[in-house]
């Protein structure tokens, strides 16, 4: 079934390891073939350590908290309103920075399967150590 509006009491989050997920759109709710998008949540101390999508561009917008945003080697500490854009293949991690949730919008394109691939790299060098 397709749908046009996603209503939030209608569409609860799902538990992750580092906080929840809630899908706003992907092949299977709205038979979208460009865009994912999802609403994140990271709680304080958790993250998602370095991965990439390799043929997939991703926005990350922050909409609550802060977060420790990783662009290759490059960190930078975005708040409510900040946004990141990370080209298909470019290795990434996303933490909590501070004591509160964090809270993000993020959109994938194009669509990939459900929604988006991820390649998990945080045991690799050079990125395993990269936070230490």
């Amino acid at each position: 079934m397709v749908n046009k509006f996603n209503i939030a009491a209608e569409n609860k989050s799902g538990p992750m390891e580092f906080g929840s997920l809630r899908w706003l759109s992907r092949p299977s709710s709205t038979g979208a073939k460009q865009l994912t998008a999802m609403d994140v949540t990271i709680k304080p101390g958790k993250g998602h350590s370095f991965h990439k999508h390799p043929d997939q561009e991703e926005v990350i917008f922050i909409v609550a908290g802060n977060v420790e945003q990783w662009i290759e080697r490059e960190k930078r500490i975005l708040g409510p309103g900040d946004s990141a854009f990370i080209p298909a293949g470019l290795v990434h991690a996303s933490f909590t920075h501070g004591q509160v949730d964090a809270r993000m919008v993020v959109t994938f394109g194009p669509c990939v399967g459900e929604g988006f691939e991820t390649v998990e790299v945080a045991g690799e060098a050079p990125w395993k150590g990269l936070r230490t």
